[in-house]
């Protein structure tokens, strides 16, 4: 999954980020809401966490603008605005979810996980498929109960996937799962990642769909 983290303040931002890199998420990381801004023209994002107290554009002006697109990606909004009302108007902006500052880094991570179910269109916390299942909570996977070690990578190709059966990703869409802005990208990542996940989870899991990308096909 990537995420994007706005925020202005570095030394929250470097503990973010931290946070959420050893999470296995790809994660760009933008400063002020002007970046914030280009970043989510030009990139889908699985999930965004916005603080509002941004320089050169506010973050609520940056959520309205989103969602004024139309684009439909989970919100956390971040911040020290703790007035009631302005909870109020950030999340009738378009926001998801809220969380004040100074928030706990266990927290911030249960609530990304619980958006990013909500817009797989699941309530479980739980994905099992074909005898597969894993945990997003507890990075743990297992095969009709058995359990199987998966690399970060493995896993980031893995989730989306599984996440939303019959839903066809390309090659170019699951590196974006994968890698941020700064990483380098390996030219046949995707395929090594995928013929390692059906070495471990089964041949038949992940498809092939000619000329487009891969699936997890539905039941």
């Amino acid at each position: 999954m990537r995420l994007l983290l706005v925020e202005d303040d570095t030394m929250i931002g470097e503990s973010v980020l931290d946070l959420l890199r050893a999470e296995h998420y790809a994660v760009d990381w933008v400063k002020d809401g002007e970046l914030a801004e280009t970043a989510l023209r030009a990139q889908d994002y699985d999930l965004v966490v916005l603080d509002l107290g941004l320089p050169r554009r506010d973050g609520l002006d940056v959520l309205r603008a989103l969602r004024a697109r139309k684009q439909r990606m989970p919100v956390i909004v971040a911040t020290a605005r703790d007035a009631v009302a302005q909870r109020i108007e950030g999340l009738d902006a378009g926001a998801d979810d809220y969380v004040l500052k100074p928030y706990d880094g266990d927290e911030l991570l249960a609530r990304i996980r619980a958006l990013l179910r909500r817009a797989a269109g699941r309530a479980e916390p739980v994905y099992e498929h074909q005898g597969v299942s894993i945990n997003p909570a507890t990075r743990e996977a297992a095969v009709d109960g058995r359990p199987v070690v998966l690399s970060a990578r493995e896993w980031a190709v893995l989730e989306p996937l599984i996440a939303r059966p019959g839903l066809v990703l390309s090659r170019p869409q699951l590196e974006e799962k994968l890698y941020g802005w700064k990483d380098e990208i390996s030219s046949n990542a995707v395929e090594v990642y995928i013929h390692g996940l059906r070495r471990k989870l089964g041949s038949d899991l992940i498809r092939n769909v000619r000329g487009v990308g891969y699936c997890v096909p539905r039941e």
